[in-house]
């Protein structure tokens, strides 16, 4: 399952939905809107996707750590709209039978979601200013 949410995430929530009694490894990721990146003081970050686009490169993120490795169940949430400091911006939980499964597929989900869904994230400074991480936003929308 991945999905994108405007809501805020409910970490217990996400867990509670992946546990299994053949699971003996559970790991997940939270990735945070932090203070600081680069030097420059955040106050907050604006998430923007191609929701159509990321639902599907998401859906193909987990099923390829499924193949992979051997784990019993994947699933991601990441947050699109303006986030503070501290919320929670991206979930990945991971179960399988043992624990390295578990690791080494939940920081192969994180890394290839980083990489590769159109997901935009635009820092917002405490000097006033914000711009796109990585010097891209979004694309135009069409006219």
């Amino acid at each position: 399952m991945f999905r994108l949410s405007p809501a805020p995430l409910d970490p217990d929530a996400l867990r509670r939905e992946l546990l299994d009694p053949r699971a003996g490894g559970y790991v997940s990721f939270e990735g945070r809107v932090r203070s600081r990146n680069e030097g420059r003081e955040v106050r907050s970050l604006e998430y923007e996707a191609y929701g159509e686009l990321a639902a599907k490169e998401g859906a193909r993120v987990l099923a390829e750590a499924r193949a992979r490795f051997a784990v019993l169940s994947v699933a991601a949430v990441h947050r699109v709209g303006h986030l503070q400091l501290g919320e929670l911006a991206v979930w990945v939980g991971v179960t399988a039978e043992h624990r390295g499964a578990a690791f080494d597929a939940c920081r192969y989900v994180i890394d290839e979601l980083k990489k590769r869904a159109p997901i935009w994230k635009k820092e917002h400074y405490a000097s006033g200013e914000s711009a796109w991480v990585g010097g891209e936003g979004p694309p135009p929308p069409h006219s």
